[in-house]
């Protein structure tokens, strides 16, 4: 049985822990808002203009583009979100394992090529380390989302996939629903598919940074009522004559790559909150973990304490009655 010194030690061990994360959950917390803000404020423009393009794509016999049509896959590009650092639950390692998973899926499938564009560190070593060929260096862009540099990995892309050196580009990432529900999500991001685009779940929650077991039955409740009804309500038909000035091509090859560069920077925030969520609640339950553990390792120091004063009464009285 470990001394009363050990029991002290150990208490003092694991308050000290629970303070780091304690601390650290505050601070993915304080994130986590920063960034349901920039997702809340893009939303609205990326939807819509997803909306109305694919609507008029569906709809418009003539609206055929290089990025919209599909070709046999021997050259594929995977475009992997992951984070810089650790300490956030399951998030790094279901994001790496549906990495590999997809590139066994395409090398079974008689695929030459595959290359990885790793958004964040951990995707990046992973990479290097199956031996992966690795298309650059984008590890700043994980821990602060910049659309111009989404831009120009979306322009990149772009232009291997017109010239016929990349077949087929898929995002891998986290779809973030709410402080407590992450999905991950693999998406085709060329060619644009409009038909998962526009079936596409756009239900989010961001007006909390609450993930306890109470708060997520709320949402399931709130998803199932009040989102539903509130959908049918705000959701307006398109029109489908659409005029086109001043010509098809010109319209499509200026909003599709826009539409391009909105749907890689919608990841990178999707991913970014859902880091910073993961984290939140891997740190809440190490924190809670440390309460536990603290009060076992209290209570057994107040046995032994216990223990060792009854043991030192009985020797008193023992000498007591010898005298």
């Amino acid at each position: 049985m470990p001394s009363l010194k050990e029991i002290k030690t150990r208490i003092a061990s694991v308050n000290s822990t629970r303070k780091i994360t304690s601390a650290m959950k505050m601070v993915a917390s304080s994130k986590l808002h920063h960034a349901q803000v920039m997702i809340e404020n893009m939303l609205p423009y990326e939807t819509l203009l997803g909306h109305i393009l694919k609507s008029f794509i569906a709809s418009e016999a003539d609206a055929s583009n290089v990025f919209t049509q599909e070709r046999p896959v021997k050259r594929i590009a995977l475009v992997v979100f992951s984070s810089n650092s650790s300490l956030c639950g399951g998030f790094n390692t279901n994001v790496l394992k549906l990495m590999e998973q997809v590139i066994s899926e395409y090398s079974d499938a008689g695929c030459e090529q595959v290359v990885i564009y790793p958004i964040g560190r951990k995707a990046a070593e992973k990479a290097t380390k199956l031996g992966l060929k690795v298309a650059g260096n984008f590890t700043d862009l994980a821990d602060k989302p910049n659309v111009r540099q989404c831009i120009e990995i979306a322009r990149e892309l772009g232009q291997l996939y017109v010239k016929g050196d990349i077949d087929r580009v898929e995002l891998v990432y986290h779809h973030f629903k709410s402080a407590g529900s992450q999905v991950l999500t693999r998406k085709v991001f060329l060619p644009i598919d409009v038909k998962s685009e526009l079936e596409r779940d756009h239900e989010r929650d961001l007006t909390t940074v609450i993930a306890t077991k109470e708060s997520q039955e709320y949402l399931r409740r709130k998803e199932q009522t009040t989102n539903k009804e509130q959908k049918s309500i705000d959701a307006k038909p398109l029109n489908d004559n659409f005029i086109v000035e001043p010509d098809m091509k010109t319209v499509l090859s200026a909003l599709i790559p826009k539409l391009a560069h909105l749907m890689l920077y919608t990841a990178l925030l999707d991913s970014n909150a859902s880091e910073h969520a993961a984290r939140m609640v891997a740190m809440q339950t190490a924190t809670d973990n440390a309460d536990e553990l603290l009060r076992e390792l209290k209570l057994q120091y107040n046995k032994s304490r216990q223990q060792a004063i009854t043991s030192e009464l009985l020797d008193i009285v023992g000498g007591t009655v010898n005298n």
